[in-house]
């Protein structure tokens, strides 16, 4: 069902709007006149704006969401609006308007405005654009759903799959969430029309070279810090505390997977490293204190992680006779690793994730 917009919404909206008009010199005798939109109508309100030089209608619809699925809709529906009068001009209305978004407008020949303050508005021989206004907070929320701990579990499932379809069904079971959550995050990428469904399942939607802008979207909301990091010391070369470290994680059942450095090292090689990571799912001090790791507060050469969540060692296996993390997670932790972890994430992301869905 249609989510309504509440009539005080529309009013905020339409006096925005108008006030962007009455800024523009040449405009600012002009007559600028709102009106409800007749019964039936697509649109939630008309603006008129009427100078020496031309008259337009500006029929506008006022949406709760500005991402790509509902603009889409909406251009849709105003350009069925506008089709009998040269006059009208049909204009997308929201709290926040994504750039992708903002891109189906254009494509659809349909201006946009947000409440952020971000708009196009091209019509006869006046263009006004502004950009670079950040989200509202209610997007921010919607963000921070997509990218909670259950639902990066969703995600990564879907990235690690490739061009593999899922029933919702399989797909829950396989991110070991419920139904309920695995829906929830399947609405949150139609949104964004980030997946695509069929006969078959839904999967992520790729673009023609091969690069997936939710993975874009989730590295620069990805916040490592949400992890416990322990940070020890030993004597001994970073190949045998490896080997120590893996031989006891499998002994002990620790659920141990390397990360970082040393799991970029597995899989695509790309920067020399000075330092160990591990996520471990027992207690860190066991492990370390069976080790003989000495915990320090600076110069530390390795780093064992308690995970905010045990989703992140999905998809963990050996590679090179030692457990490490999925290409994807490899990829979000290497993003925010000092210390040319961004060269490496790139390195996983061009060799080894993209192939997936060549």
């Amino acid at each position: 069902m249609p989510v309504l917009v509440k009539s005080e919404d529309v009013e905020h909206a339409a006096g925005r709007l108008a006030a962007v008009f009455r800024e523009v010199p040449f405009l600012a005798q002009a007559g600028i006149r709102r009106t409800n939109a007749p019964r039936g109508s697509a649109a939630d309100f008309i603006l008129s704006v009427r100078s020496p030089k031309f008259e337009r209608r500006l029929v506008c619809e006022v949406k709760p969401s500005g991402q790509p699925r509902v603009a889409r809709e909406a251009c849709r529906a105003l350009r069925e609006e506008v089709r009998a009068d040269r006059r009208d001009y049909p204009v997308f209305i929201a709290p926040y308007i994504a750039p992708a978004a903002a891109d189906i407008c254009r494509e659809y020949q349909v201006g946009y405005f947000d409440l952020a303050g971000n708009c196009r508005l091209a019509f006869d021989h006046l263009y006004i654009r502004r950009e670079g206004f950040p989200n509202p907070s209610v997007q921010r929320r919607g963000l921070r759903s997509l990218f909670s701990p259950k639902a990066e579990r969703v995600l990564r499932v879907l990235v690690a799959g490739g061009k593999r379809y899922w029933r919702m069904q399989q797909l829950a079971a396989e991110a070991g969430v419920s139904l309920g959550q695995a829906a929830q995050v399947k609405k949150l990428l139609v949104d964004r029309e980030w997946i695509e469904t069929g006969a078959r399942g839904l999967r992520l939607r790729p673009l023609e070279d091969g690069v997936l802008p939710m993975l874009a979207e989730w590295r620069e909301a990805y916040r490592g810090e949400r992890n416990t990091a322990h940070e020890c010391y030993s004597l001994k070369p970073l190949p045998e505390m490896e080997r120590e470290l893996a031989n006891a994680g499998r002994r002990m059942k620790a659920g141990l997977a390397f990360t970082g450095f040393s799991g970029a090292a597995r899989f695509a090689p790309a920067v020399r490293y000075q330092r160990v990571t591990a996520y471990i799912l027992v207690n860190p001090r066991t492990l370390a204190k069976r080790l003989g790791l000495k915990a320090v507060a600076s110069g530390a050469n390795v780093t064992l992680v308690e995970p905010y969540d045990e989703g992140v060692l999905y998809g963990a296996a050996e590679r090179d006779g030692a457990p490490v993390v999925s290409p994807v997670q490899l990829y979000l932790d290497l993003s925010r690793t000092k210390g040319r972890g961004e060269e490496a994430a790139a390195a996983i992301l061009e060799q080894v994730i993209k192939p997936l869905w060549r």
